[in-house]
């Protein structure tokens, strides 16, 4: 079926579909191992954010490569048959693109992107490319077995910053109703542009950047076909809270 442009609030919108393997339910209850290879996740989409096997670091997917950033910020890239339990992908058509006002913190420029947007019931992917006076991020340490739950496993994390960098934000901003399929609200990883440098955002500081928008109006999701995924508590009754938790540490 051949699907026709929409104009929504003055922008010109394409059906574009996001890629979703694992859900953030599943993280939280310790189930952090996956049977979809990272050869299979890019052929649902160049960009993208996501974990590995283990939560051995955060995926960051930009322009059709995959890399792995550890706990130190350091950047690796993975084997295609490396695993991962929760990613999501798409393939980035930018149909929004603007100018940022310099020197915001996230907070700001969250406020900023809302503005962008055409509606607050759909996802997007979103990428911001510029100039960062300093850029604060965290990425979790492998976990061995048997598995702790999330808001154990990210509770020590270190945070490291980058000082006077270029480099991009990779992230995908998600309605509220998706809580605990995804991460609701924004959910972003950084590289370098050096390739050397990353991790899952906590703050910035933009010197100057673009950001380009892609809504994505369809969700494929794949479940992972495990007997810990069969038997995790996917709707814990502080769930919100865990996710909050998880996220913020």
């Amino acid at each position: 079926m051949a699907y026709q442009p929409t104009q929504l609030n003055g922008e010109t919108v394409f059906r574009n579909e996001v890629f979703q393997t694992g859900l953030m339910s599943q993280l939280l209850d310790g189930v952090y191992d996956g049977e979809m290879t990272i050869g299979e996740l890019l052929s649902h989409g160049n960009f993208g954010v996501g974990t590995f096997n283990g939560l051995d670091g955060e995926m960051v997917v930009l322009d059709g490569d995959c890399y792995q950033v550890r706990h130190d910020g350091s950047v690796s890239i993975p084997q295609l048959t490396d695993r991962t339990p929760y990613a999501v992908v798409t393939n980035f058509v930018p149909m929004i693109r603007r100018e940022l006002p310099q020197n915001m913190l996230r907070t700001s420029t969250s406020q900023v992107l809302d503005n962008f947007t055409v509606s607050k019931n759909y996802m997007y992917a979103i990428k911001i490319y510029g100039e960062f006076e300093w850029v604060r991020t965290r990425t979790v340490v492998k976990q061995e077995k048997p598995y702790p739950k999330m808001v154990d496993a990210t509770e020590n994390e270190d945070i490291v910053q980058f000082d006077n960098l270029t480099g991009t934000i990779v992230g995908f901003r998600t309605p509220i109703y998706e809580q605990g399929i995804s991460v609701p609200g924004c959910h972003a990883h950084f590289i370098d542009d050096d390739r050397t440098h990353g991790g899952h955002v906590v703050d910035f500081k933009l010197k100057s950047a673009n950001v380009e928008i892609c809504p994505g109006t369809g969700l494929q999701l794949h479940l992972p076909l495990t007997p810990e995924f069969s038997s995790a508590n996917l709707s814990p009754e502080d769930l919100a809270d865990q996710i909050s938790k998880a996220e913020k540490h």
